[in-house]
């Protein structure tokens, strides 16, 4: 392990080891496949419903709160169990934990496509999240175990491609899939992809562990406890109000929660996250950096894979190509920006990327009305995924970086934790502001709640964009 400035830089061994003793190493295609599926899966589905809501909402009789809990209730437990899946994972074995999500995921799709109802719907989705939480980050973990570390920058560069393409078909397939058939669909085409995702993690993948800490159980408590009802807060906030009801007594009891956890954490033995972590510059700079860019993108997301369906009155199908150019990009920009992160260093690709996207989101805001070409939308969504393709990569990258090995399940658990609670924010930040100056009721109304909500998005983003600056130049 070699210390560089504030950040730690750890090698891995070049074959990973097991129970047994050192084994050959797998192919790299293999092992990027048996981490990679899953993954596309789990990012797929933060978007497959997007283009397809509209369709949703009509059968079902569905709310904008309805809306938001089917983008929402995926995210909830998503967020609130990634430190936990992490911690058991290390202690139980990352394999069989992985393993697990996959199964939960799978038989929660099939749960999903059978809804008739909109809280059906909801419930399912919330199942999914929690098979997602353990997906995650440990597929981050297997492959950083599991790849020379000569391989790794370009193996993470794929892994963050894959993510992308989920991200880029997402819209796409809820929208062709929606059109064509029904939007049930959406989620029987996860299980033969689970059934697969299974066969290959289990012949592919080494079984590995942490550092054999014992569990921690009441952090484990007061942990996913406290993001349950901090998301749980910030989803609701908009619909209920924020000064009344339960939504003060939710966030209140997340603050307490989640401050007991940190007292806990600084006080235990073996804890299931160190605070220690936070110490390094890279790892607390870049977790900063994914809330603000999971809020500002996401949260713009949310709105604008609407409008082409609400204002221009197209099809889900042509809704979810048009967003092409902004989503597709990431597929081909995070492996390149895998690459070149040993060149030129994460700090640079992290800055740009930000900025890119919030001059991508300004532009969309900018020019958005209800006659608006698609023409003139095309550059910015191209900026814009430039932009989230230079994040996916770099951000991963330097988190695994800033840690030692027997932690990086546990770093990539916290980064997806922040990652997915500024997802859910975000929807809901936005949410709250294009119901508070627009809504559905007409294509003026829609317009005049989307720009005021994308223009909050792109100076979150510009905020991340400056925070970026203070990343260690290289991980």
């Amino acid at each position: 392990m070699r210390i560089q400035g504030e950040v730690v830089t750890t090698v891995v061994p070049e074959k990973p080891v097991t129970r047994a003793g050192a084994r050959a190493a797998r192919p790299l295609a293999a092992v990027l496949a048996a981490v990679g599926i899953p993954t596309f899966m789990v990012s797929l589905d933060n978007l497959v419903v997007s283009t397809a809501l509209p369709v949703i909402r009509t059968e079902l009789h569905a709310s904008i709160a309805d809306l938001q809990w089917f983008v929402n209730a995926y995210t909830l437990p998503f967020a609130a169990f990634l430190l936990t899946a992490a911690a058991l994972g290390d202690r139980l074995g990352r394999r069989r934990m992985f393993l697990g999500g996959i199964i939960v995921f799978t038989l929660a799709s099939a749960a999903a496509a059978l809804a008739t109802e909109a809280w059906q719907l909801t419930a399912a989705r919330a199942v999914q999240g929690l098979g997602g939480a353990a997906i995650t980050p440990l597929a981050l973990t297997l492959l950083a175990r599991a790849v020379p570390a000569r391989l790794r920058n370009a193996a993470v560069g794929v892994w963050g491609g894959v993510t992308g393409l989920g991200v880029a078909v997402g819209p796409v397939v809820g929208g062709a899939v929606a059109d064509g058939l029904h939007w049930s669909w959406i989620f029987w085409l996860n299980v033969p992809v689970g059934v697969l995702a299974v066969i290959l993690a289990a012949t592919v993948l080494d079984e590995s562990r942490g550092d054999g800490r014992r569990l921690d159980p009441i952090g484990l408590a007061l942990s996913a406890t406290g993001m349950l009802l901090l998301v749980w807060g910030v989803v609701d906030g908009p619909d209920r109000g924020w000064t009344s009801g339960r939504v003060p007594v939710m966030l209140g009891a997340a603050a307490a929660l989640l401050a007991g956890f940190v007292f806990w954490q600084a006080r235990n033995r073996t804890p299931m996250l160190p605070l220690r972590l936070f110490r390094s510059r890279g790892f607390s700079v870049v977790n900063a950096v994914t809330l603000t860019f999971s809020a500002g993108a996401f949260g713009s997301v949310f709105l604008l894979a609407q409008f082409f369906q609400v204002v221009q009155g197209l099809s889900p199908l042509q809704s979810g190509l048009r967003t092409l150019p902004w989503t597709a990009a990431p597929m081909v920009v995070a492996p390149l920006a895998g690459l070149l992160a040993g060149r030129v260093g994460q700090r640079v690709l992290i800055v740009a990327g930000q900025v890119c996207l919030a001059a991508g989101l300004l532009w969309v805001a900018l020019t958005l009305s209800a006659t608006t070409p698609y023409a003139a939308l095309i550059g910015a969504f191209v900026l814009a995924g430039i932009g989230m393709g230079l994040t996916f990569a770099p951000v991963s990258t330097m988190v695994l970086a800033s840690v030692d090995v027997a932690e990086q399940g546990v770093a990539s658990g916290a980064n997806n934790t922040i990652r997915e609670f500024g997802v859910a924010a975000g929807v809901a930040a936005l949410s709250s502001i294009f119901s508070s100056l627009g809504g559905f009721g007409s294509l003026e109304s829609f317009i005049d709640g989307t720009r005021p909500a994308v223009l909050t998005g792109a100076a979150v983003l510009a905020v991340g964009a400056v925070i970026a600056l203070r990343l260690p130049r290289r991980a």
